[in-house]
């Protein structure tokens, strides 16, 4: 994507207050957060399957779950985990004042994999999961059983901006990275689409 035109997409952006102040509070504390684009993504797969349930796994839910929330159905629940109460604090705090019922968000102060096999399977239509390189592979595991039919896991910034073709980078992350996309482009029952947002994206679908 060309500088010029991502430039021109963020300045086409509508300014929401709430959502801009969210991108600051995770700048402030050094998080990773999804571009515009990314995000506008995320409300779109939600909004398209008419989502019921969606799960945030990121330290800046502030900022991935304002997008989820705004595509889910109007009852629609989004659960977000993180072990870091503080990031969970400051997610309440955004999704109050977007005006969004705290009972439509759940919060689980858990490391995922210990938490994500206690929920109920097919009953989610997003999974949003920022999870360590080393993690990703098990986390995939974890994930899509808890997918229904046409949902989907979307997995950011897992391409490394391509260099997981390069064979010499032999670093622990890499690697992981690079088996995790080999095992995820092997899977039956899934439709898989790589984009160029962020440092390279995955998404994994359920097939119907």
């Amino acid at each position: 994507m060309t500088v010029e035109l991502r430039s021109y997409i963020e300045s086409t952006t509508a300014d929401e207050t709430v959502l801009a102040k969210a991108y600051e509070d995770a700048s402030e504390f050094g998080l990773a957060v999804p571009d515009f684009m990314t995000g506008q993504l995320l409300t779109t797969l939600a909004t398209s399957c008419q989502a019921q349930g969606a799960i945030a796994v990121t330290p800046a839910a502030n900022v991935v779950g304002l997008y989820l929330l705004k595509g889910l159905a109007s009852t629609g629940i989004l659960t977000c985990i993180d072990p870091e109460p503080e990031h969970q604090k400051r997610a309440k705090e955004t999704f109050r004042s977007a005006g969004f019922s705290p009972s439509r968000i759940r919060f689980l102060p858990s490391r995922p994999l210990d938490v994500m096999g206690r929920l109920a399977n097919e009953a989610y239509q997003v999974v949003y999961g920022e999870v360590s390189p080393i993690d990703l592979r098990a986390f995939i595991d974890a994930a899509l059983p808890l997918l229904s039919a046409g949902g989907s896991l979307v997995l950011p910034d897992v391409l490394f901006d391509g260099t997981l073709a390069d064979e010499t980078r032999k670093d622990r992350d890499t690697q992981a990275a690079r088996e995790a996309d080999e095992y995820v482009r092997s899977l039956s029952g899934v439709h898989v689409t790589r984009l160029p947002l962020g440092a390279g994206m995955t998404i994994v679908t359920k097939a119907l």
